[in-house]
């Protein structure tokens, strides 16, 4: 049985948690989001945002996923990876600096993405080393 390389953990485990986040903004935005973050849906274009946003995730975890297992994807999938997390984390830092303080869970999130883009990084340049 072949061991399973960390790199592939971690995209699994990121995943795991991206997965239901995406459903959390797309499933039903006009009951789910004022209950999880406040934020009250009252248009369609809103809910086509947060649908779009939906898809983008779980286009992103998918392609995650399959890296996990397909070895000729683990690195495209840990670029991916990378720029989803640095992306949405300096999207989230940039708010902070320009919209003020969020409320804390966002804190949380930007802290982690920013902490889970470090990590596919050290994955990426390991990978770049053995090669």
């Amino acid at each position: 049985m072949q061991k399973i390389k960390k790199e592939s953990l971690f995209l699994i485990f990121i995943s795991l948690g991206v997965f239901p986040a995406s459903l959390g903004y797309g499933i039903n935005p006009q009951e789910i989001l004022p209950i999880l973050y406040g934020i009250e849906v009252t248009n369609n274009n809103l809910s086509n945002i947060f649908r779009a946003v939906m898809g983008l995730y779980i286009g992103c975890v998918f392609l995650w996923i399959t890296g996990a297992f397909n070895k000729k994807l683990t690195i495209p999938a840990l670029w991916s990876m990378f720029v989803f997390m640095l992306g949405i984390g300096l999207g989230r830092a940039l708010s902070l600096i320009l919209d003020g303080m969020p409320d804390m869970i966002f804190v949380f999130f930007m802290i982690f993405e920013f902490m889970a883009a470090a990590i596919t990084f050290y994955f990426l340049k390991i990978r770049f080393l053995e090669h």
